[in-house]
C-alpha cells in the first residue's frame, strides 16, 4: 500500500503505467515500462521528468545576500539577477549537508532548489543560521517542478512556451527567466542529465495541464531510473551516495564549487582550509569496467599499490554499453584498479568524468 507523499502528477503517473517506488519519502515513478528507452529518449530527443519532490525555498530580506554568502560554499555575490549557481551547504566540519541550485531573481530575492530526502533537515539548518539577520526563509510547497531534457527539449516545448520560447532558447546555461505567459512560471536553464534543456517551476495547481501539453508535443515521460543513469553518465554527483555530511567537497570532485573569496567566512571554511593545507586524503574518480559485470555502489576498489577505496555510485551505461561508476580512492596517480564484484576482482580503468555529454562519449580514445 502506498503511504508516501505524492506530487500533483501522481495520478498521471499511474495512468501511464509507471512503476512507483519510495524515494526520500515520496511515491515517485521509477520508469514507465523501459528505463533504457527513457534514457535513450533524453539522449536522442526529449524527455520530461516530474521532480516536484524536490523542495523550493525562497530567501528574501535585506540580509539575504549576506546570509547566503555565509551559508553556502559558493559565493552568491557573483550572481547577477537572472543567473544561477551550484553549491554545497556545509557543516562546521566541512561535510556536505546538501547540494543545491540557487537562482538570483530580478527582485534581488533568491530561489533555492534542495534535495527531497534532506529538505526538512535543510530547512531546520537554514533557520538556525539566520541569527539576527533580516532574512525570510520560505518553503514553497505550492510549486511543482518539471525537467524537460534532451537535444529537442526546446522544440517540443515551443508551443507551450509561446511568446517566451525565443527568450528561453537564448538563455545561457545557469540562467533563468520569469515566464510572461505562465502565471508564477519560472524557467531555469539547468538540468541533471548532461543534455540541453531546462527546469520549470509552476504552481502545482496548473502542473497537470503543462505535463499533458509537453507529453502530447513529444516529450517522453521519464522516471527516476533514467534520471540516475543519465546523471552518472554526465558525471554529476548524487547526494547520499557520492557525498554526505562525512565528506567534504574537496574529496568529492566538487572543489570547483568552493569560492575562496577573501574575507568571506562561510560555514565549513576553516575545516576546508585545514584539509587543503594538510593534503586532501581521498579523491572521487570515474571508473570504466573493462571486464564483464555491473558496477554498483559500495563495492571495494583495490589499487595496485595496496590501497583500498569504494565505489559510491555505479550502473550500466546505456549510451556507452559499458558499466561505469564513481569511486572514492586514496589521492595519487592511478590508471587501473580492480573492483570486487560478487567476490570477483574485475578490471576497471580510471577515467575523468563526465563519461557522456550531449549524447557523445567523452572517454579518451
Amino acid at each position: 500500500m502506498s503511504v508516501g507523499q505524492k506530487t500533483a502528477l501522481y495520478e498521471r503517473h499511474l495512468a501511464l503505467g509507471a512503476r512507483v517506488v519510495d524515494f526520500g519519502g515520496w511515491d515517485m515513478p521509477l520508469h514507465y515500462g523501459s528505463q533504457v528507452e527513457e534514457h535513450h529518449a533524453v539522449r536522442r530527443h526529449a524527455g520530461v521528468f516530474d521532480v516536484s519532490h524536490m523542495r523550493v525555498v525562497d530567501v528574501s530580506g535585506a540580509g539575504a545576500t549576506e546570509f547566503l554568502r555565509h551559508l553556502l560554499a559558493n559565493d552568491v555575490a557573483r550572481l547577477n539577477p537572472g543567473k544561477a549557481l551550484y553549491s554545497c551547504m556545509l557543516n562546521d566540519r566541512g561535510g556536505v549537508v546538501d547540494d543545491l541550485i540557487v537562482y538570483a531573481r530580478q527582485d534581488r530575492t533568491y530561489r533555492l532548489i534542495v534535495n527531497a530526502g534532506t529538505a526538512d533537515r535543510d530547512l531546520v539548518w537554514m533557520h538556525e543560521q539566520v541569527g539576527g539577520r533580516d532574512v525570510s526563509v520560505l518553503e514553497r510547497r505550492d510549486l511543482a517542478i518539471l525537467a524537460v531534457q534532451g537535444p529537442h527539449a526546446f522544440d517540443v516545448a515551443a508551443s507551450w512556451l509561446g511568446a517566451d520560447a525565443s527568450a528561453a532558447r537564448a538563455l545561457a546555461s545557469f540562467a533563468a527567466l520569469e515566464l510572461s505567459t505562465r502565471r508564477a512560471g519560472f524557467l531555469g536553464r539547468t538540468g541533471y542529465t548532461g543534455e540541453d534543456g531546462f527546469e520549470l517551476l509552476l504552481p502545482a495547481s496548473h502542473i497537470a495541464d503543462s505535463w499533458d501539453a509537453l507529453v502530447n508535443a513529444g516529450a517522453r515521460p521519464c522516471g527516476l531510473g533514467a534520471r540516475d543513469t543519465l546523471r552518472l553518465e554526465a558525471g554529476m554527483n548524487l547526494y547520499g551516495n557520492d557525498m554526505d555530511e562525512t565528506t567534504t567537497p574537496l574529496e568529492s570532485g566538487l572543489a570547483w564549487t568552493v569560492s575562496w573569496s577573501p574575507g568571506r567566512d562561510f560555514i565549513g571554511r576553516s575545516a576546508l582550509e585545514k584539509q587543503r593545507a594538510d593534503g586532501v586524503p581521498r579523491q572521487l574518480v570515474g571508473l570504466l569496467l573493462e571486464d564483464k559485470g555491473v558496477l554498483r555502489a559500495h563495492q571495494t576498489v583495490h589499487l595496485t599499490d595496496g590501497g583500498v577505496g569504494e565505489t559510491t555510485s555505479g550502473t550500466y551505461s546505456p549510451t556507452l554499453d559499458r558499466s561505469i561508476a564513481f569511486a572514492r580512492i586514496p589521492v595519487g596517480p592511478v590508471e587501473q584498479v580492480h573492483v570486487d564484484v560478487r567476490g570477483r576482482r574485475l578490471r576497471a580503468r580510471v577515467v575523468r568524468p563526465p563519461f557522456v555529454r550531449n549524447g557523445t562519449s567523452q572517454l579518451p580514445t
